[in-house]
């Protein structure tokens, strides 16, 4: 049951910020600066600079955990083959 209400507001959080941002990003351009709509949105620059941000930052991330995990392989490997070494040693 909670599984299903936390995905339920995944859902309606994406929506509401899809949508947001789809009316800024789409239609506001088309919209007089005079009307008081605009009080409502950031100036339209942070419509490209935003998801740039984000995508960055997510590039970041993945490429970080993927690292970690080919380091810690690249140990692994390492160790495997040092206790080989030290078993073909001893016999």
């Amino acid at each position: 049951m909670l599984a299903q209400l936390a995905g339920l507001s995944m859902i309606i959080v994406a929506t509401v910020v899809f949508i947001y941002y789809t009316i800024w990003a789409l239609f506001m351009p088309f919209v007089d600066e005079n009307i008081e709509l605009h009080n409502f949105f950031p100036p339209r620059v942070w419509a490209i600079r935003i998801p740039v941000a984000i995508a960055l930052l997510g590039v970041a991330v993945v490429g970080s955990f993927l690292s970690m995990v080919m380091i810690k392989s690249g140990q692994k490997k390492r160790a495997k083959a040092a206790a080989q070494q030290l078993g073909k040693k001893k016999a």
